[in-house]
């Protein structure tokens, strides 16, 4: 049993430097060699772990893909528009908590042809997209049931409360003096009034 521990650690070590990596260098000037020195191993020890750069990039992909689809489950009971500003704070923690990943999607996003992903494409960031703005869609949905929206509130809606988190974290990257997770509550309050009853 220890072995299989020690292997699960060995492989997170490894992601976690390739993220440090990447996110310091980017993806596209990163080498194997530099993931290696930054994990304090042997180059084909990286090997034993992962294909290539490529498979690196998935396997930080997927954590992310990961976190983010357990908060979107975590979201706990209450008003609808509560969950939504637990929702969005728990993003701007998860992102303030994790910068190395965020500024490698946006590397990745920077120098990938957006619309030419495939589907079997390891950043499916459309799948993320897609699965936040419903989560999103769905709690205005149910404020709006309970006559505390206007009517009218659909996907347009969550793509902008998404679109304002991305844009705060944009800022954050460039600028860490902006409050990213005390910005949370600004978020949900400002995208919500516009479409109060």
């Amino acid at each position: 049993m220890p072995k299989r521990t020690d292997r699960t650690a060995r492989r997170q070590e490894i992601l976690d430097a390739a993220v440090r990596v990447f996110a310091r260098k980017g993806f596209a000037t990163s080498r194997i060699e530099d993931v290696a020195a930054a994990a304090g191993i042997a180059k084909g020890t990286v090997y034993l772990y992962f294909d290539s750069r490529e498979a690196l990039l998935a396997a930080a992909f997927e954590d992310y893909a990961a976190r983010s689809a357990a908060l979107l489950t975590d979201l706990g009971a209450g008003p609808p528009l509560e969950r939504l500003a637990r929702l969005v704070r728990g993003a701007a923690e998860m992102l303030a908590a994790h910068p190395d990943h965020a500024r490698v999607l946006l590397d990745v996003w920077a120098s990938a042809p957006i619309r030419t992903q495939s589907a079997t494409s390891p950043l499916d960031m459309a799948r993320v997209y897609s699965d936040v703005r419903q989560a999103v869609t769905g709690l205005l949905r149910e404020a709006e049931a309970q006559g505390v929206l206007r009517p009218g509130v659909d996907e347009r809606h969550a793509a902008v409360i998404v679109g304002a988190i991305e844009g705060c974290l944009l800022q954050w990257l460039v600028d860490p003096r902006l409050p990213l997770t005390e910005l949370a509550d600004t978020i949900a309050d400002v995208c919500v009034a516009g479409v109060r009853a």
